[in-house]
């Protein structure tokens, strides 16, 4: 069951998958949104926003990808999921092999971003910055969003 949404989590899951503002990620990659990964028997966490392998979308029936396929998780925090936002999630993923994380909340009515990357002889990820008002990072590709919603709002 889905944890209930705001208006912040909508705006910036909006936000990211735009394709003039948001996540723009090579040829080979695709953004991808309420898709489920396959991590375990009962395991199929659904991150807010995926980017993925382009070949991963050839199966217009599939309703998950694996682990290898993925290339950044991002979770937009919501009240109701904060604790395996936090915490639950991000050993899923990192056990899984994910390199990339991103775990975005709301702070002063303002998006932060934290980001992270996977430490492969740890298999935990660390932190890779703190972004306010404009992501800058790297995952794989050169990322720049800004994190200012009001065009969304209007």
């Amino acid at each position: 069951m889905r944890s209930p949404q705001t208006n912040f989590h909508m705006l910036m899951v909006n936000l990211l998958v735009d394709r003039d503002r948001g996540i723009r990620p090579p040829s080979h990659l695709a953004v991808a949104r309420e898709m489920s990964i396959t991590l375990g028997l009962r395991q199929r966490p659904e991150p807010d926003v995926l980017v993925v392998k382009k070949e991963a979308l050839s199966d217009l029936r599939r309703t998950s990808y694996r682990p290898e396929e993925v290339q950044l998780v991002v979770e937009v925090v919501s009240p109701d999921s904060e604790e395996r936002d936090r915490t639950t999630k991000p050993i899923n993923y990192s056990d899984a092999g994910i390199r990339y994380l991103w775990r975005i909340e709301l702070e002063d009515q303002e998006p932060v971003a934290y980001t992270f990357e996977l430490e492969p002889s740890v298999r935990a990820y660390v932190p890779t910055g703190i972004h306010r008002k404009r992501l800058t990072t790297y995952v794989g590709f050169d990322v720049d969003i800004d994190l200012d919603l009001s065009p969304f709002i209007g």
